[in-house]
């Protein structure tokens, strides 16, 4: 039993409203709850979204900053492996 006065008071049928229109019920603290957005409405949700960013956050970063492309750095990590393994095999056949 919940104590007497300490509690907000129940609504289980509170409406939400969208637009000037009853879009669900649902259990809430307040009679009415108005929205700018829901479920309903929302581009996710819907369907409709458009994706604003084309570009991958990593070429944006590597461009940002001189890096060049993404491609390029990883056909110069390949370079550098292999130039680090002939400089190991140098140093094992010198000893």
């Amino acid at each position: 039993m919940p104590k007497p006065d300490i509690h907000p008071t129940w609504y289980p049928d509170a409406k939400v409203i969208c637009n000037g229109e009853v879009v669900m019920t649902t259990g809430a603290t307040q009679p009415e709850i108005h929205v700018d957005v829901w479920s309903g409405n929302h581009p996710f949700f819907t369907g409709t979204q458009k994706i604003l960013d084309t570009e991958g956050r990593v070429d944006r970063f590597m461009r940002k900053y001189g890096m060049g492309t993404t491609s390029d750095t990883n056909e110069g990590s390949t370079t550098k492996k292999k130039q680090s393994s002939e400089n190991a095999d140098n140093t094992s056949n010198e000893s």
